[in-house]
């Protein structure tokens, strides 16, 4: 089933190749403007620092090629390693070039494949890919596990590690080694880079149910969502479908902003909790205009972020129903501290809770209606053939028993 009468509104955000989970907005970090500086102190390790020491001296008189390792790279690899023993995917360690290039992937336009990847059980994988970019034209799913970029293993590979791989001058090919799951063996896929366009929101009214498919949480997803449902109005929409299938998030704010139209003023959208157990609230400030208008969610997989924040703010506060499949499970807030030699620091400073006090990172949200496809289970010959699609079909049935 396809969505009727489209008007397609699509934004090019500079910064994106692959989005990554954690990146430029996309799952959320704070961009500080501090700079950390050296300053005389002791450990702030209950531990017995001597051991370092020791084994940088083994390194130093042991080493066979120790003229070939610098000090610089001897300090880095440390740092590198007290984060990697965090076993935390979004917590990572910048050195200087690489710093200045992140920065660059920011502000800058670049080829890539246009898809998000991610960091589930130690391996590397898509979690959603991006409509009408290369990595979808070329057949990746979300949920598929990259085995091999080029000739590169990804065993112990960061999500930084492999955005600088797969990005490149559009119009240049790249392998990928993929595992899918109901596969017997891995398959490789060539893909040709290209700039990358990220897609927004998609709508239009079919037997007076508003559908929106909601792509991405960018700055222009507000005055998109006012056109939306503006028009659903217009065409006397009794309720909604929002697809937020392979939805891999973005901006905080967007998130609590869109949840404002379907909860009162003041509802809390989601909670941050820090490392001292403090809890900061997100609370709902929009119209509410659509607080008591029936809606149905879409999930799977490839929502991530600022879609599970949406989608359970909605259920917890509205007790909306979700159809679909179990989302990625990105709930974790990123903190970019600069080095006093321009290396950075990202670490993850804060988790995501849903209103009732749900976790959301690594659990993500199970669907009340769990309608396998795409991901976890590839489709049904037949879906593909009838071009049917079960999750929406199955959205649509709730909502129509709900406006009963």
């Amino acid at each position: 089933m396809k969505f009727p009468q489209k008007f397609v509104k699509s934004a090019v955000l500079p910064f994106i190749i692959i989005v990554i989970a954690a990146g430029a907005g996309y799952g959320g970090y704070y961009l500080g403007n501090s700079t950390v500086t050296t300053v005389e102190r002791e450990t702030p390790l209950d531990a017995d620092f001597s051991l370092f020491w020791d084994a940088v001296e083994v390194i130093k008189k042991n080493y066979v090629d120790i003229d070939e390792v610098s000090d610089e790279k001897l300090l880095y690899g440390a740092i590198k390693g007290a984060l990697r023993s965090l076993n935390d995917p979004y917590s990572v360690f910048f050195e200087p070039s690489d710093a200045q290039k992140f920065e660059e992937d920011i502000r800058g336009s670049f080829g890539g494949i246009g898809a998000e990847i991610g960091i589930r059980n130690n391996q590397l994988i898509i979690v959603a890919p991006l409509k009408g970019n290369p990595a979808e034209a070329a057949g990746l799913k979300a949920g598929d596990k990259i085995l091999q970029i080029d000739n590169e293993g990804t065993t112990d590979m960061t999500v930084e590690e492999a955005v600088k791989l797969i990005r490149g001058e559009e119009r240049t090919e790249i392998r990928l080694l993929i595992i899918r799951e109901g596969w017997d063996e891995a398959r490789e896929f060539k893909i040709t880079r290209a700039i990358i366009i990220v897609p927004t929101l998609e709508w239009g009214v079919k037997d007076d149910i508003l559908l929106v498919q909601l792509q991405n949480f960018n700055a222009n997803v507000p005055s998109l969502i006012y056109e939306a449902v503006l028009g659903g109005f217009l065409q006397n929409a009794k309720g909604m479908i929002l697809d937020l299938r392979n939805n891999p998030g973005g901006y905080l704010d967007v998130a609590v902003n869109i949840a404002g139209w379907f909860l009162d003023r003041g509802a809390v959208v989601v909670k941050e909790r820090f490392a001292d157990g403090a809890v900061r609230e997100f609370r709902a400030r929009g119209n509410a205009a659509l607080r008591n208008f029936p809606v149905v969610i879409i999930i799977n997989e490839g929502s991530a972020s600022a879609s599970e924040i949406l989608a359970g703010a909605l259920r917890d506060q509205r007790g909306i129903k979700l159809v679909g499949a179990k989302t990625f499970g990105k709930g974790t807030v990123q903190e970019l501290e600069t080095l006093k030699d321009g290396s950075v620091v990202k670490i993850s400073i804060a988790e995501w809770l849903t209103p009732a006090g749900h976790t959301l990172n690594k659990k993500g949200i199970t669907p009340d209606f769990e309608i396998k496809m795409d991901g976890e289970n590839a489709k049904r010959p037949e879906d593909v053939e009838n071009k049917r699609d079960p999750q929406l079909e199955k959205a649509i049935e709730i909502l129509k028993l709900e406006l009963k």
